[in-house]
């Protein structure tokens, strides 16, 4: 179904990452990853604020593997 956009601003897209504006029937990209981040990191807009006096991220992981991908 058409559809009619306005102002689309995109920053950035990863190397697998998918920017796709139209019609479609399947967008599969294969990636994963792990993320570690401290408060108020993924704070997105034009003007964040964020007040974070005491922030500490536990990153202690005891599996062996995550995230597995299968695929071609």
């Amino acid at each position: 179904m058409p559809a009619i956009l306005g102002a689309l601003k995109v920053i950035s897209v990863g190397s697998a990452g998918v920017v796709h504006i139209g019609d479609v029937a399947i967008i599969a990209p294969k990636a994963a990853a792990k993320t570690y981040a401290g408060s108020g990191s993924f704070n997105t807009g034009d003007f964040p604020s964020t007040y974070s006096v005491v922030s500490s991220t536990n990153t202690n992981d005891q599996d062996i593997a995550d995230e597995n991908i299968v695929g071609l």
